[in-house]
């Protein structure tokens, strides 16, 4: 489960499909250095985006590709 205090580079190197959530809401900083030690909180507060419904979009995709790879 993805929470809003984990740092940004540590969801994507464990949960790569994720990356397409980032790029959809325009969230590049994902290879930016500061992306090694902010929160999600910290970064996805630097674009606007409500931290909640964001960490709810990504925990979703995760769901999701974890069922497909099931079937």
């Amino acid at each position: 489960m993805i929470t809003k205090d984990m740092r940004i580079t540590e969801v994507i190197h464990e949960f790569p499909e994720t990356l397409e959530i980032f790029m959809d809401h325009g969230v590049g900083c994902i290879g930016c250095h500061a992306a090694e030690y902010e929160t999600l909180e910290e970064g996805i507060a630097l674009h606007g985006i409500d931290i909640d419904k964001f960490v709810q979009l990504l925990n979703e995709k995760v769901e999701v590709e974890r069922v497909n790879k099931k079937e």
